[in-house]
């Protein structure tokens, strides 16, 4: 009689060894609002210094003219309107900035007529804080004063926010949107309100 041999079974391969990677930390969809409340009060601090010295300081009266023009009135008026125009340029780039059939040099002329709009306000709000200060003897120049102060808040919050990752899409453009309408306004209650009340010249 034969006796056949059980098969033996083949021995299994070697399992190949899973390596588990540690997933990367996904952050809180809210971890932006930190960061964002601190743009925002670094923004109001620069604007709240500014009224606080421009109201409680002694105005000077004077300050530095420029030749050509007929008085330090409308070196403010054509400052701020050249301000504002360059204003209305960075807003028609920052519209084609991110379109795909814009210019290469859309984007350079995006950032270069932001930056000029706001140095050509400097010495306009370096006279109206030092010369005239917190005007508060007509709601026209009420206004006015905390629109200078509400502007250079917001665009300290953009600067703040453009240095940022990982802030919501809308943040910077809504920001941009408030720098560009306060200095819309601070125009029509400062140069449009010369050239009508006293004559459009240099």
């Amino acid at each position: 009689m034969t006796h056949t041999r059980p098969p033996v079974d083949a021995p299994a391969p070697p399992a190949e060894t899973v390596v588990s990677r540690p997933r990367p930390r996904a952050e809180p969809r809210d971890a932006f609002r930190l960061p964002l409340l601190s743009f925002l009060l670094a923004g109001c601090a620069v604007a709240l210094v500014l009224g606080v010295y421009a109201a409680e300081h002694e105005p000077a009266g004077y300050s530095l003219d420029v030749p050509g023009f007929s008085s330090p009135l409308y070196v403010k008026a054509w400052l701020t309107t050249a301000a504002t125009v360059f204003g209305v340029v960075q807003l028609l780039t920052a519209a084609r900035m991110h379109d795909a059939g814009a210019r290469p040099w859309t984007r350079t002329l995006h950032r270069w007529s932001g930056r000029l709009a706001v140095v050509l306000t400097i010495p306009v709000v370096v006279h109206c804080v030092y010369a005239l200060g917190f005007q508060s003897g007509s709601t026209r120049a009420l206004v006015h004063s905390a629109l200078g102060c509400f502007f250079y808040g917001v665009f300290v919050t953009k600067m703040l926010a453009l240095t940022r990752r990982g802030l919501p899409r809308w943040v910077v453009p809504v920001l941009g949107g408030a720098v560009f309408t306060s200095l819309i306004a601070l125009w029509l209650t400062s140069s449009l309100w010369v050239f009508t009340s006293s004559g459009f010249r240099l």
